[in-house]
């Protein structure tokens, strides 16, 4: 272990984080590692809990400031509409400091260490915004072209081999481009939404119709912004179920916002992934509750949407409560029978519950109700 600590010391700071960064993925991803756990602990109490920089100031987080609420933990293999990975932010900063703009981006940290340490605090954020600014163009006339998008392909992969950097790498660019117009839409959202009501879906609704106006790109960003004010986030669906023709997975598709119902089963797959990761430390209680909010969030997808299962939602759904329900069985396989396991209570799906089922008809005899008056009304409005 000596010999692997002196090899770590010798790395920089930003390769080390990145390796924390690549070393959490995998272990997200299910893949045993030798040591990782140590070397995790060691990487985390240098750079944080997060494995973040300690100093809120260093040119790097000042860089990636505007995206602190669209990213996620770990480093999701999915696509993750709207949302980040953090662990992509460290290689990807490597890239461009080492192949997309190596002398600007030296002299940017030079320039924004100085004017921190002045004390120029408005300097430094004119000085990060140019930068970003340029980043963005350079991105742009990057990707645009199919040979140099490829070769950026194979240079990230050299810092990092997640399969969702390059994707990561290109919603950086299109957060950066909309920096301005997303810092005003989040200004624009209440605090908490505790009732995604109606009137609540249209005033979302009429927000996101503005932004999509100026910035198209924006759009799944701007709703993982709204999901962070929801109770629960499965609520997204609104956003789509609220404005189709029927609750037909067909026509709740082809509404302007059904990218929604993607956003919330990434939620699954994200806690299928802590799941995994709750098991293997034994973190039962932890485990539990993401379990049941998976139970949630598919009941509610399976309530909302009529045939869904006959939808690409409904198969990647079916395939991800598959590999879930996969967990659960092993877990509670390592327990005799007469013990039972908190993973098999059948309190986890209450909504399956003579109760629930009860709760579910009056749901829907209600929204029959609803929906015979406003076709009565729209007669008499005709008439």
């Amino acid at each position: 272990m000596m010999q692997l600590w002196d090899f770590l010391a010798r790395l920089s700071p930003l390769t080390r984080k990145s390796l924390l960064s690549e070393l959490e993925r995998l272990e997200l991803c299910g893949v045993d590692m030798p040591h990782s756990a140590d070397i995790q602990a060691k990487l985390r109490a240098e750079f944080g809990m997060d494995g973040a920089d300690k100093d809120a100031n260093s040119p790097l987080r000042l860089f990636f400031a505007p995206l602190n609420q669209l990213l996620s933990e770990g480093a999701p293999e999915h696509a993750n509409s709207g949302k980040i990975a953090r662990g992509s932010l460290g290689p990807i900063w490597e890239w461009i400091s080492r192949d997309l703009l190596p002398t600007m981006a030296r002299d940017f940290v030079h320039q924004v260490k100085d004017l921190i340490a002045g004390d120029k605090q408005k300097e430094a954020r004119q000085a990060v915004t140019a930068f970003q600014t340029k980043v963005v163009k350079y991105l742009e006339s990057t990707l645009r072209d199919a040979d140099s998008a490829a070769h950026t392909r194979f240079k990230l992969a050299t810092y990092t081999a997640s399969r969702s950097a390059y994707d990561d790498l290109v919603k950086i660019m299109q957060a950066l481009r909309a920096r301005d117009a997303l810092a005003k839409f989040n200004s624009a959202l209440p605090e908490r939404i505790a009732k995604f009501d109606d009137a609540q879906v249209r005033k979302m609704s009429a927000l996101l119709d503005g932004l999509k106006k100026q910035s198209a790109d924006a759009v799944p960003f701007a709703i993982a912004l709204i999901a962070q004010r929801l109770r629960t986030p499965w609520q997204l669906i609104f956003l789509a179920t609220k404005a189709a023709a029927s609750r037909g997975a067909a026509d709740v598709a082809k509404t302007p916002y059904a990218i929604v119902v993607s956003m919330v089963l990434d939620r699954i797959e994200d806690n299928r992934a802590l799941l995994r990761i709750a098991l293997r430390n034994n973190r039962v209680i932890v485990a539990r509750d993401l379990l049941a909010e998976i139970y949630d969030i598919e009941h509610a997808l399976h309530l909302r949407i009529d045939q869904l299962e006959q939808s690409a939602w409904g198969e990647r759904l079916t395939s991800l409560m598959e590999s879930i329900a996969s967990l659960v069985e092993a877990e509670v396989a390592r327990f005799p029978d007469e013990v039972g396991h908190v993973l098999a209570s059948r309190s986890l799906r209450s909504r399956d519950s003579l109760a629930g089922k009860l709760a579910v008809l009056a749901w829907k005899g209600r929204d029959a109700m609803t929906s015979g008056a406003a076709n009565l009304l729209k007669l008499i409005n005709a008439a």
